[in-house]
């Protein structure tokens, strides 16, 4: 007699390596980074805490850690706290939480805040050298003039005058808070981010750190190439969104006499159906769309770690693109595939069916009195352990299984055995109410069609909402700082009652 019951199969534990570089597919070549010497290769990841860490930051992180262990260098986590109206320590707290999932190694954490003197210093430094200038122009007159290549009135005042207006910068007096700081480069360049950017501007909000002991904040352009060289920092990653902001941030690490860093880039991680944008992300929280920065919908670390994606999966997707230039939009099954296959060898098997509509199965011949098994919980694995199933005369399949199932159908019942139906009971919409039929165990699994897995009819059931996720945008790829209103997803969770079996 030939049970669809398979005999266990010994099976060792799967390795799960925390070693980025041991996760890269070995059938690609690996990723080099110019210019690095073994044992002196320092990295930092920086990130601004302004939100939880997505699967873009994710990326940045595995990257420079990769490189470190590639090299055996380190990475410094360096928070960049620059913006006091965005920034929280409940971000930094969860920054770092989301460090540990990765399995990120640091050799030590630094704040950009820590280094607010010495910016300051340098920024005095570059008004009287006549390298930076102090801008009242109103915001939107100085972006049309950057974008049409004219100069600011402001931009030839003398040293006195903007040493003056500096100081109410630093004061935060009515009119300093109309001014910033800005760069004297070049307004005839055609890239953008040459026209005398902005390397301070005022904002009287207390920072999340340091309260209110400043009134003035540099932005992350201009301390970015000054503490990377502070620190010692040898290569500094960036995706090449930034690329256009490259020949600023060596521009000022020469204006300063400032060690050269050297810039890596690498594409952007863009996924479809996805908004990775911390302000959009934002705007999902605050506006209640989502249940908070770790919601199964959301591409955040935490988010896709609940919704149950295995970190080394994740791992794998990211550095399987290494420090790639193209721009590709990714599929995120390729994601969930990944995981999928990481998980089945060693994930333990439970049976749940779905409430509505389930339809009991009598079995004629099946036991009068219930009895109970042991199986494994994974057939292939015996480290999963074992469970206990409960054998019945009647059980419960779902009802879309029932529909598939004609008269004198045989049938597998999972873990059990074959049975065939001889009667099938519908209402006048065309569910089925009820099947009958009688155990047939001695035929083969091979030759049946459908395969059902199904639960004893006791008082043992438990409970449970099983729940399906959406895309929180219905458009398959966005433009930068389009608008995502028009295409939010209004249907993104559904919850489906269904009964568990008890199998310990």
């Amino acid at each position: 007699m030939e049970s669809a019951v398979s005999k266990k199969k010994e099976s060792s534990k799967p390795s799960c390596s925390t070693n980025v570089k041991e996760i890269v597919n070995s059938n690609r070549p690996e990723v080099d980074l110019p210019y690095a010497e073994m044992g002196k290769v320092l990295l930092r990841f920086a990130p601004e805490p302004s939100g939880y860490l997505h699967i873009g930051h994710a990326k940045a992180a595995l990257l420079n850690q990769y490189f470190a262990q590639k090299y055996n260098g380190k990475v410094i986590l360096r928070f960049d706290d620059t913006n006091p109206a965005k920034e929280s320590n409940e971000f930094v707290d969860n920054i770092l939480i989301d460090i540990g999932t990765l399995g990120i190694k640091f050799e030590k954490i630094t704040y950009t805040s820590d280094y607010f003197p010495n910016l300051m210093e340098m920024a005095e430094k570059f008004i009287k050298e006549g390298k930076a200038y102090v801008d009242y122009t109103p915001k939107e007159q100085m972006k049309h003039e950057r974008d049409k290549k004219i100069e600011s009135k402001c931009r030839n005042q003398s040293v006195d005058e903007n040493l003056k207006l500096w100081n109410d910068m630093i004061l935060g007096t009515e009119k300093g808070l109309k001014c910033c700081l800005r760069g004297k480069l070049d307004m005839t360049d055609n890239n953008g981010s040459m026209r005398d950017p902005t390397y301070y501007r005022c904002n009287p909000i207390p920072h999340h750190r340091i309260g209110s002991k400043y009134k003035i904040y540099p932005t992350y352009d201009f301390a970015c190439p000054v503490v990377d060289s502070i620190e010692g920092i040898t290569h500094m990653l960036r995706s090449s969104e930034y690329h256009d902001r490259n020949p600023q941030y060596s521009r000022i690490q020469e204006d300063m006499g400032l060690r050269k860093v050297h810039i890596y880039e690498f594409s952007r991680l863009n996924m479809v159906y996805t908004v990775l944008s911390k302000r959009n992300l934002l705007w999902f929280v605050e506006n209640n769309k989502v249940d908070g920065w770790d919601d199964a919908r959301f591409p955040t670390v935490q988010g896709i770690v609940r919704r149950g994606l295995q970190i080394q999966a994740l791992i794998h997707f990211i550095l399987e693109q290494g420090a790639s230039m193209n721009l590709n939009v990714m599929e995120s099954d390729k994601l969930w595939s990944i995981n999928k296959k990481m998980i089945d060898p060693v994930c333990p098997r439970h049976t749940a069916i779905l409430e509505e509509n389930r339809v009991l199965l009598t079995l004629l011949d099946g036991p009068h009195k219930p009895f109970v098994r042991v199986i494994p919980k994974h057939k292939k694995y015996a480290a999963a352990g074992d469970k206990t199933t409960t054998f019945t005369k009647n059980i419960w399949i779902e009802q879309a299984d029932a529909k598939a199932i004609l008269p004198n159908d045989e049938i597998t019942l999972m873990d059990w055995g074959n049975a065939i139906v001889k009667e099938i009971n519908k209402d006048k919409n065309g569910n089925v109410t009820e099947l009958i039929g009688v155990l047939h165990l001695e035929g083969s699994f091979k030759t049946t069609k459908l395969k059902l897995t199904w639960l004893p009819d006791t008082t043992e059931l438990v409970p449970l909402t099983l729940v399906d996720f959406g895309y929180l945008i219905t458009k398959k790829t966005m433009k930068k700082k389009e608008d995502f209103i028009p295409v939010l997803n209004r249907d993104t969770k559904k919850e489906i009652g269904g009964v568990l079996g008890i199998q310990i």
